[in-house]
C-alpha cells in the first residue's frame, strides 16, 4: 500500500506536469478540493464523456438525452429529500478545530490497522462492520463512543478530544435575483448537488415529446456541487464534479429484473474501457437510502484501495410520486400495453425508477490510475533506460497521433504538415518539431499519446513513414497514405 501511495503522488505530479489537472487558483494559492483540467486533461475528460454519451443514447433505442439547468425551483429539493434527508454525521476534534465526516474518520483508521498484518486486517473488518451497523440505525451516540472506545486520533492534533456527532447538510446556498427581499429565504435557490432530479422533472415533457415508451431511459451529464467538509484523495471527492446518469423507468415490479440487468451492463461497459474486472467488484449497501429498495456500488481498486465508482439504485416510485405531491402536476404514464396476468392493459401508474450513476471526475481518476507507469530496462549495450508513460486507451486518448518531422529542414515539415491537415479533421493531432526524436518519443509516451509518426528524408523517396507504438515502442515502416486509415483502425 505504501508503495502504491508513492505512485499515487507520482501521478498527481505528473497531472500538473504535463497539463492534464492543476489546483484551482493556484496562483492565489489554491482552492481547497476544487480542480481545473488542463489542455489534456480536459480533452481526455470530452473523450470519456463522449465514450459514455454514445454508449447510452446511440447504441440503446430507447434512452435518450438531456442537458437540464444547475438552478431549480427550491421546492424541488424538499421534494426529493435533499433539504431535509441530504447531511451526513460529522465530528470535530476540539483541539485541531478540524471536521471530519464519522465514516472516513472511522475507515482511515480501519486502513491504519491493516498494516499491523492479518490480526489488525480482522480488527479493521470488526470495526467497520460495527460502523456500519451504527449508521444504519442513525446511532450517533454509539458512533462516538467506537470513535472513544477505539481512541481514534485527530490527523493533526493526535488528540482524541471530540465534539458529539451531528448532523451537517452537504447542498450549497445562493442568493437568485438581483432585488433583495424582504425575507431572504424567498430569494435562496441551491447549486444542485446530483443531476438526476433534473431528469424526474421532465419526465412527462421527454416521455410525450418523444413519444418514449416504458421502459426508457433518459441521460444527463453535468456538474453537481456538493458541501463536502472532508474532501480528499485528490479528485476522488471534490466540492464541484461532474455526474454521468441514466434514470430508466419501468413498470412497478419489474425493478429487481432491470436492477440485475444494468448492474450487470454497467460493469462491463467499465471493462470494455481497459479496467481489469479483477479491479471491479460488487459492493451491496448496507444502509439503503430513503428511497431506495436496493442499492449497490461498483467499485474500483484504487491506489488508496477500494472505492465507489459508480452507483446501481433502484428507486421506486420516489421521486415521482414526491413530485406529484408537491407540485400537484400527475406524474403518471398510461401503459396500453396488456398485463399478461389480468388479460387487461396496465392502465395508469407512477413509473419506477433504475438509476445508474458513475462520477465522471472518478472515472478520469480511474483511468489516470491504470494508465500510469515508471519503466526501467537495460538495453542490448548493457546502459539503462527509463521512461514514464501514460497506458490510456488509444480510443479515448487526448492526442491519438504525433507527427514530428525528423529536422527542421529539407522538406520534411511541409510534409508533416499535409499529413497533419489529412488527419486532423477525424482525430485529435499534436505537431512537433523541436528537440531530438527520442526527446519527442519520452514526451509523447508521458502524454499518453499512442502513436507517433516520423517523417524522414526516406520519406521523400519512396512516400514511407516510421510508425512507433506507445505501449511496447515498436516501430514499422507503413505508407504514408495508409497512415489515417491505420490510426482510425485501432481507435475505432
Amino acid at each position: 500500500m505504501a508503495n502504491e501511495q508513492n505512485i499515487f503522488a507520482e501521478l498527481i505530479a505528473h497531472c500538473k506536469e504535463y497539463g492534464y489537472i492543476f489546483q484551482s487558483s493556484e496562483i492565489y494559492d489554491g482552492l481547497s478540493a476544487v480542480y481545473d483540467y488542463g489542455q489534456n486533461g480536459a480533452q481526455l475528460k470530452k473523450n470519456i464523456r463522449d465514450y459514455w454519451w454514445k454508449s447510452m443514447t446511440q447504441l440503446h433505442d430507447n434512452i435518450v438525452g438531456i442537458d437540464a439547468a444547475i438552478f431549480m425551483h427550491p421546492t424541488t429539493w424538499k421534494a426529493s429529500g435533499h433539504v431535509d434527508n441530504f447531511s451526513d454525521p460529522m465530528i470535530d476534534n476540539k483541539d485541531s478545530n478540524k471536521r471530519y465526516r464519522v465514516d472516513h474518520l472511522i475507515e482511515a483508521h480501519a486502513e491504519a490497522l491493516r498494516v499491523k498484518g492479518d490480526e489488525g486486517a480482522k480488527e479493521a473488518d470488526a470495526l467497520l462492520q460495527q460502523m456500519d451497523a451504527l449508521l444504519a440505525k442513525d446511532d450517533y451516540a454509539g458512533l462516538k463512543k467506537l470513535i472513544d472506545d477505539n481512541q481514534i486520533k485527530c490527523a493533526v492534533s493526535k488528540t482524541a478530544n471530540w465534539t458529539d456527532v451531528r448532523q451537517f447538510n452537504l447542498m450549497f446556498k445562493t442568493e437568485f435575483g438581483a432585488v433583495a427581499a424582504d425575507n431572504p429565504d424567498e430569494n435562496i435557490v441551491y447549486l444542485r448537488p446530483e443531476t438526476a432530479q433534473g431528469i424526474f422533472v421532465n419526465f412527462l415533457n421527454v416521455q410525450k415529446t418523444g413519444r418514449m415508451k416504458i421502459p426508457f431511459g433518459i441521460a444527463q451529464t453535468g456538474k453537481a456541487f456538493r458541501n463536502e467538509i472532508v474532501a480528499r484523495q485528490f479528485i476522488f471527492r471534490m466540492r464541484e464534479f461532474e455526474q454521468m446518469e441514466m434514470q430508466f423507468f419501468i413498470r412497478p415490479g419489474s425493478q429487481m429484473e432491470w436492477y440485475n440487468y444494468w448492474k450487470e451492463e454497467r460493469k462491463r461497459w467499465h471493462e470494455s474501457l481497459g479496467i481489469p474486472a479483477n479491479k471491479l467488484r460488487f459492493h451491496d449497501h448496507v444502509k439503503l437510502a430513503h428511497y431506495a429498495d436496493a442499492a449497490l456500488d461498483i467499485e474500483f481498486e484504487f491506489p488508496f484501495g477500494w472505492k465507489e465508482l459508480e452507483g446501481i439504485h433502484s428507486r421506486t416510485d420516489f421521486d415521482l410520486t414526491q413530485h406529484q405531491a408537491y407540485s400537484k402536476k400527475k406524474m403518471q404514464y398510461f401503459d396500453n400495453d396488456i398485463d399478461p396476468a389480468t388479460g387487461k392493459a396496465y392502465g395508469n401508474y407512477v413509473p419506477y425508477v433504475l438509476e445508474t450513476s458513475v462520477g465522471l471526475d472518478r472515472l478520469f481518476l480511474t483511468i489516470m490510475s491504470l494508465a500510469y507507469a515508471e519503466e526501467k530496462w537495460t538495453k542490448e549495450d548493457g546502459t539503462e533506460d527509463s521512461r514514464v508513460v501514460l497506458r490510456i486507451p488509444a480510443k479515448i486518448a487526448p492526442t491519438k497521433l504525433a507527427i514530428l518531422p525528423l529536422v527542421k529542414k529539407d522538406g520534411l515539415p511541409e510534409i508533416a504538415r499535409e499529413l497533419m491537415n489529412e488527419c486532423k479533421g477525424s482525430f485529435m493531432c499534436f505537431y512537433e518539431e523541436k528537440d531530438a526524436i527520442g526527446k519527442r518519443y519520452r514526451r509523447m509516451d508521458a502524454i499518453g499519446t499512442p502513436f507517433c509518426v516520423t517523417i524522414d528524408h526516406q520519406t521523400k523517396e519512396d512516400n514511407t513513414v516510421t510508425i512507433r507504438y506507445r505501449d511496447n515502442m515498436t516501430q514499422e515502416r507503413v505508407a504514408i497514405k495508409d497512415v489515417k486509415d491505420i490510426i482510425l483502425k485501432a481507435i475505432s
